[in-house]
């Protein structure tokens, strides 16, 4: 396992020096097809395509019901230690706690002439939440349902309905259900892949269709949310996890080498990318990869990916590691520098900021608050966080006196002429008549 140290000048020499990622942001078309044909039986068959595919592809002998029984949910939450429910009740309570403060208001103004205008901001009224099973069930992403669950109750959602696929055996894996029990969440459904994503846009006999879907998954899941995209919102496209750590010659090797292993052990895909001013730190972290990734368990994936799309970058000055910073829009940016405050304003695209050596990633990801739903592929240059606007709508209220009519009607009926609307141009004039 090798992971590449480069010398890079300023940020105009970034390009040329990063060409082995553009193959990273080729989107996977290659599963297209299959994606299509899913949600096309899923459309015409309903519950008949969920449950064929979910017997193909998770539990071979899956028998509806598709929905987790209240019962099932109950006891699975009393399977579950104590210790482990006190772990998400702390994070469930940090994560609403950073998500209430997102909230925003209905607003509204009043004129001069007597005129009302504002905005009204409401929620949606059904949310499907994406929950990976991870490994055949035995490794529940339960970080990802708080995550996209407790925005969407902040939000005020009324229905909330959770995918996640089956165990072999056809049961949910306890911990998932623990999650969903202590947010009062009923409507879980042993469904998951690509098919249960087009159950959540078109609806079917036994799982009506939402609003807003959520949640990471596969490039099969992936590949469904952007093709139902538009007949439902969705959170966003996500590809595969990064990390960006920004340092100094402050920071200790050892930590710096095992943030980048917390991305690199997700997937062969991710990318684990520090850029530093100092040189003989570069060498040290490199050593400190090599030492640590033959340790971990998924030591094989983090290999890949250290090699593949990973990289150490020594740069002459830290505002120069910075400007690059600009460039990459990293999904997760470590500040792990003497003064990290000093260099956070200058950051203007990531997904989420970690501030200081003793923030790692991980802390974000589970406990502190803020959402791990992030732009990923250098898209947080205009995208955000999943959050409680994901799960909110926005409508405008227009509530005109007479006389803002009578004052401005001739500008609005010669606008309407200018495009050649001249209904719109007279549903203005007859009002301004005797």
């Amino acid at each position: 396992m090798t992971c590449r140290i480069f010398t890079v000048q300023n940020e105009y020499d970034w390009p040329e020096a990063a060409q082995w990622l553009q193959a990273r942001d080729n989107p996977d078309e290659s599963v297209d097809d299959a994606v299509r044909q899913i949600i096309t039986a899923v459309r015409d068959r309903g519950d008949e395509a969920l449950l064929d595919f979910s017997r193909r592809f998770d539990c071979p002998d899956l028998e509806p019901p598709l929905l987790v029984s209240e019962q099932e949910i109950a006891r699975a939450a009393a399977s579950v230690s104590v210790e482990s429910r006190e772990y998400i009740s702390g994070a469930a309570a940090n994560i609403r706690a950073f998500h209430e403060a997102q909230v925003e208001k209905s607003w509204f103004t009043t004129q001069a002439d007597g005129s009302i205008l504002g905005q009204r901001v409401l929620p949606v009224d059904a949310a499907g939440l994406y929950v990976p099973g991870g490994q055949g069930g035995n490794t529940p992403l339960l970080s990802s349902l708080l995550m996209s669950a407790i925005p969407a109750q902040v939000a005020g959602v009324s229905r909330i309905a959770v995918c996640t696929p089956p165990r072999r055996d056809g049961s949910v894996n306890p911990h998932i259900l623990a999650a969903a029990h202590l947010l009062d969440i009923d409507e879980v459904y042993r469904v998951g892949g690509a098919w249960s994503i087009a159950a959540l846009a078109y609806g079917t006999a036994s799982l009506p269709a939402v609003d807003v879907i959520a949640g990471p998954g596969n490039i099969f899941v992936t590949t469904a949310k952007r093709m139902v995209q538009g007949k439902v919102a969705i959170d966003m496209i996500a590809g595969p996890s990064e990390i960006l750590i920004l340092t100094d010659s402050s920071s200790k090797p050892a930590w710096i080498a095992a943030d980048m292993l917390s991305q690199a052990e997700h997937d062969p895909m991710a990318s684990a990318i520090c850029i530093t001013d100092d040189s003989h730190l570069a060498d040290k972290i490199q050593q400190e990869l090599e030492k640590q990734c033959a340790n971990l368990p998924r030591s094989a994936i983090a290999e890949r990916s250290l090699a593949d799309w990973s990289a150490i970058v020594v740069t002459p000055n830290l505002q120069t590691a910075v400007a690059i910073t600009n460039c990459i829009a990293p999904e997760h940016l470590e500040i792990c520098t003497r003064d990290p405050w000093s260099i956070m304003p200058h950051i203007r695209h990531a997904g989420a900021i970690f501030m200081g050596r003793h923030c790692p990633e991980a802390a974000g990801d589970y406990y502190a608050g803020p959402n791990h739903v992030l732009p990923t592929m250098g898209t947080a240059r205009f995208s955000s966080a999943l959050s409680v606007q994901t799960f909110c709508k926005k409508t405008s209220i227009v509530a005109p006196s007479p006389s803002f009519l009578q004052k401005n009607g001739p500008a609005i009926a010669a606008l309407a002429r200018l495009e050649g609307l001249e209904a719109h141009a007279r549903s203005v004039e007859i009002r301004r008549q005797p």
